[in-house]
């Protein structure tokens, strides 16, 4: 007989592995809740963007988080540079967006930046060039770089003042 939702988590909570999913649970609820509100006071027209990246990017310590953050950031911001630059001077179209992701690529390797930021740089690239907007590029390049800084401060900030426990990373794994 297949084992249902319920026998699920009464086997979790038997074998004492409840308790640190509800925290790590309450630790990502308040963190994507904290980056939507940020997000939202400043008045960021793609708030979400702030909730996602932390949701992305939170880990069970700094250590890793602020590995993955530097670079994630720096990918963030080389995207948002490109896409103002191709936005301001270039009709957004396949030919742009292609050449525009292939430079990215080039423009990564030579500060050292890993595939993580390439990812970062060419998403942000794909949301300034690819989604129509009224605004002007720049500002939208602009608003993508805020709403990702926000999202990984609040996760770095998270990993700061309420690590998770090894046991609760581990049980989460």
């Amino acid at each position: 007989m297949p084992r249902t939702h319920t026998s699920n988590w009464a086997s979790i909570r038997s074998s004492g592995k409840a308790w640190p999913i509800v925290i790590h649970s309450t630790r990502t609820a308040i963190a994507a809740l904290v980056s939507l509100t940020v997000a939202q006071l400043v008045r960021l027209p793609e708030a979400y963007w702030a909730p996602v990246t932390t949701l992305v990017i939170a880990q069970s310590s700094l250590g890793p988080a602020l590995t993955v953050s530097r670079q994630r950031f720096a990918g963030t911001a080389l995207g948002a540079a490109m896409s103002t630059v191709v936005a301001t001077y270039f009709r957004p179209g396949l030919v742009v967006f292609g050449v525009s992701i292939f430079l990215l690529g080039l423009f990564c390797a030579i500060p050292y930046l890993d595939r993580s930021a390439y990812r970062f740089a060419g998403v942000t690239l794909a949301i300034v060039l690819l989604i129509p907007r009224s605004a002007p590029g720049w500002q939208i390049a602009f608003h993508r770089f805020a709403e990702v800084s926000i999202g990984i401060a609040v996760a770095l900030l998270l990993a700061t003042i309420w690590p998770e426990t090894e046991e609760t990373a581990a049980t989460n794994q």
